[in-house]
């Protein structure tokens, strides 16, 4: 598999708070690449790192082969670097359709005009539709996001994500305060989705991470620690004393 996001010698303090110290990690294309650790670990660091949010004090970033490291957010995601949070970034008050095809729109377009517009759109919806149909929501198209379960919301954001086409896809936590029952749903369509782009996955639910990734990082108070496949890194000795205990 080719590689499509290439992180070399990352370097990032916060005054005296090392939160990322000479950290590699690649991402190729058609994989999961999950990055674990303890609180504190520099995950949500390295995310922003990778996205453009931060800017890091030393090291390369490439993506699709080209030097990304100073380029900011929206430029990235320009070139098909895709991101969702912890936070929800649905627009409540819109349906689940409007959500999608708002997002379709602004790839397309690239700006945002009328929602009324964009709703009156046979082409916006319809590609709007394949997406939702794609992540088991297509019978949530006209229901308000506000009306929508904590999974289902999750499932809407990564919709939302991957309106935007990208080519690699950074998933903050997508599990977090999921109910168990919605959680296998989406790690479901993570699966389905993995071998059309790449996905970076930061996720605390030890369980799904070695059910569902292909390689795992470990990063313990902003160093790599280990990094391979599950199988590798759940016998790695230094990986179980510092964080995953007898898991």
């Amino acid at each position: 598999m080719s590689t499509l996001l290439l992180a070399r010698g990352l370097w990032k303090r916060f005054g005296a708070v090392v939160a990322a110290a000479d950290v590699d990690i690649e991402v190729r294309a058609g994989e999961i690449h999950a990055v674990i650790g303890p609180n504190g670990a520099g995950k949500s660091t390295l995310l922003a790192l990778l996205a453009g949010e931060l800017r890091p004090d030393a090291g390369r970033i490439l993506f699709d082969g080209r030097d990304v490291s100073r380029l900011p957010v929206h430029k990235r995601a320009r070139l098909g670097l895709g991101r969702t949070f912890q936070v929800s970034s649905v627009i409540s008050s819109f349906t689940v359709l409007e959500n999608v095809a708002t997002a379709v729109q602004a790839r397309s377009r690239g700006i945002v005009r009328l929602l009324r517009e964009a709703a009156d759109d046979a082409e916006l919806n319809d590609r709007a539709r394949r997406i939702l149909t794609r992540l088991s929501l297509g019978d949530a198209e006209d229901r308000r996001a506000s009306d929508l379960s904590h999974g289902e919301r999750r499932l809407l954001e990564l919709a939302l994500a991957l309106a935007q086409e990208p080519k690699v896809l950074l998933l903050d936590e997508p599990l977090a305060g999921v109910a168990p029952g919605e959680s296998e749903r989406l790690l479901d369509v993570l699966r389905s989705t993995r071998g059309t782009l790449g996905m970076l996955l930061v996720e605390h639910d030890m369980q799904a991470v070695f059910r569902i990734a292909d390689r795992i990082t470990v990063l313990v108070y902003g160093r790599c620690i280990a990094s391979g496949p599950p199988e590798t890194i759940r016998s790695d000795l230094a990986v179980r004393e510092a964080y995953l205990g007898d898991f």
